[in-house]
């Protein structure tokens, strides 16, 4: 398959502004985002596509591929999507800006499930990685998935799904890592609906596939990354880069 790598990133953030380019151990954000995506060779191609000059310019003085977006978007899926209109690829894959610990095993689980016996019905595809810790449960920052007993995405919420009313059996809690992977068919669709009501609610735009009746398929994977979207972030961020010895 002919694989690209769209990182989708936004200058401004409510709960952490201009977060792509605050600085983790000597690198910003964005830049690790972009080379650990280059790093894993998975794909034929990696760009970064942002409304931001600073960011453009950061991809760019270090080697990299960066393209400005033409207009403003409600969503990284339809930054990407405009880029992506004028491509040729059997795959495109969004890798969230601000998921700096990007891996290859987990991009090449996600790469599996449109190669797999029923590979050819895969349209849409994430990640998702167990949640333990009770406080991250609890969190609505983390955005919780239910899955189905085939592994299809049931319901994406910031709320605690399953909700844990049978307190005598073991709850699995799945957090959704922020990569996304589509068949170019899928992503333009994506582009052409209105923001869904669940969508709206939850702020979660892989919604506005499920509530126009488009599957997504989940792989279950050990990624444990830290996605960076508070303050707060960048500190457990470093930490785990400590422990994993990291540079």
């Amino acid at each position: 398959m002919k694989v690209i790598a769209l990182i989708p990133a936004r200058l401004g953030a409510t709960r952490f502004p201009a977060k792509l380019l605050a600085t983790l151990k000597g690198k910003s954000v964005i830049r690790r985002t972009y080379e650990s995506a280059v790093n894993t060779g998975l794909f034929d191609e990696v760009i970064v596509v942002t409304d931001s000059d600073e960011i453009y310019n950061e991809i760019d003085k270090y080697g990299g591929k960066a393209v400005k977006s033409k207009r403003e978007y409600e969503s990284g899926t339809d930054r990407i999507a405009e880029v992506a209109a004028d491509m040729d690829a059997d795959v495109f894959v969004n890798v969230q800006g601000d998921e700096p610990f990007v891996q290859k095993e987990p991009l090449a689980q996600l790469l599996e499930l449109f190669n797999g016996n029923d590979g050819h019905t895969v349209k849409v595809a994430s990640l998702v990685q167990r949640l333990i810790d009770p406080r991250l449960i609890n969190d609505p920052n983390y955005v919780k998935v239910a899955l189905d007993l085939n592994n299809n995405a049931l319901f994406f919420s910031r709320s605690i799904i399953p909700y844990p009313r049978n307190i005598e059996i073991e709850i699995p809690y799945y957090e959704h890592v922020g990569v996304y992977a589509f068949r170019k068919e899928a992503l333009m669709s994506f582009t052409k609906w209105r923001i869904t009501p669940l969508e709206a609610a939850e702020r979660v735009e892989c919604l506005r596939f499920l509530e126009h009746g488009v599957p997504i398929r989940m792989a279950i994977t050990r990624y444990m990354g830290v996605e960076i979207d508070t303050p707060e972030d960048i500190v457990r961020a470093e930490l785990l880069m400590e422990k994993n010895g990291w540079e």
